[in-house]
């Protein structure tokens, strides 16, 4: 290991001039050999480039305390909920803590995300042969989501909001998305990349708009977040061009019929504010369609929050002229028809 790279190991990287990297994106991902040379690239910025959830974030630094009344929490009139009327009329107080709350939930959602995740990265381990790249990239990527998941885990507890885990049906479905990894991994990490995507999106456009007012402790959270899942979005998406072409044609169809459901259903969660939240803090159901449902504003952000995933399925033929419809319903389709061929 030379000096510049352990210049950028546990933390180094994340001084005043950050910049939230880029997922690496190789030539020909049908080539074995680039294919194996980016396996061995990821692995090792996972050893170069990682981040620890207690040693790089000073949690009981003053500067990272978190007060619930605290106005850096509030929802800008950027944001599609803190723009309404019923929003801006709350008391500061109100603001802070719905904002606050949300973030809190995001992060909840986050540690569910991250435990199926991790859980599935290993048993599509499991399946792996000696020596395979593939199987190292994988574990760092289990360790670094195990951290993501003790700083998201961390920062709900000291919300002072108690969020509850997944209830029974929403675990059946997770123990289901992780069989998925050893018994269908294309579509697993197509479920990876429908999670990972737009809070990636949403997290990037917040740092992008380098706003004075935002909360410290949220900044260093999504700046460790959005590096290293530069990596593990790499992978899926390479995992997945390298592997969906050689599919038959059964399980094609299931691609195409269960992506947009996947996406549509998990985009709703990552970007909108939970009906736990809308209860507790008594918001109008009139007021969360006016903030989601019948907003131009939020459907041209979960249209750009889908885009990567979209074009991805797009560049692998797992769009034709009856699976388009399935994304029009799900609100992640940005026009009328596509010109595409028929399968």
């Amino acid at each position: 290991m030379n000096a510049q790279d352990r210049d950028t190991t546990s933390g180094g990287a994340l001084g005043a001039g950050y910049r939230a990297p880029e997922e690496e994106r190789i030539g020909e991902v049908r080539r074995e050999e680039e294919y194996q040379a980016l396996m061995q690239r990821l692995s090792h910025q996972s050893v170069v480039k990682h981040f620890d959830a207690y040693a790089d974030i000073e949690w009981n630094s003053p500067e990272f305390r978190i007060d619930r009344d605290d106005p850096r929490w509030q929802l800008d009139t950027d944001d599609v909920l803190g723009a309404t009327e019923w929003y801006q009329a709350q008391p500061a107080s109100i603001r802070s803590r719905i904002g606050l709350h949300m973030q809190a939930n995001f992060f909840k959602l986050g540690v569910a995300f991250e435990s199926v995740l991790k859980r599935g990265l290993l048993e599509f381990a499991t399946k792996l042969p000696n020596h395979s790249a593939e199987f190292r990239y994988c574990y760092h990527e289990v360790i670094e989501e195990a951290q993501h998941s003790l700083m998201f885990q961390e920062f709900v507890n000291r919300s002072g909001f108690e969020i509850p885990g997944l209830n029974r049906v929403e675990r059946t479905g997770a123990n289901m998305v992780v069989r998925m990894a050893r018994n269908f991994p294309e579509l697993f990490f197509v479920f990876v990349l429908a999670g990972e995507d737009p809070i990636d999106h949403a997290q990037r456009q917040t740092l992008h708009r380098n706003r004075a007012d935002i909360h410290p402790l949220l900044r260093r959270i999504m700046q460790i977040h959005v590096t290293e899942e530069a990596r593990h979005l790499s992978f899926a998406r390479h995992y997945l061009r390298r592997h969906v072409p050689m599919l038959g044609a059964a399980r094609r169809t299931q691609l195409m019929v269960r992506v947009p459901l996947i996406l549509g259903g998990m985009g709703r969660m990552m970007m909108e504010a939970s009906p736990a939240i809308m209860r507790e803090h008594e918001i109008p159901k009139e007021v969360s369609q006016q903030a989601y449902k019948l907003n131009p504003v939020h459907r041209e952000r979960t249209l750009g929050a889908t885009e990567k995933l979209r074009a991805l399925c797009t560049e692998l033929r797992l769009i034709n002229q009856w699976s388009w419809r399935i994304w029009r319903m799900q609100g992640i389709w940005p026009a009328p028809a596509p010109l595409l061929a028929a399968d």
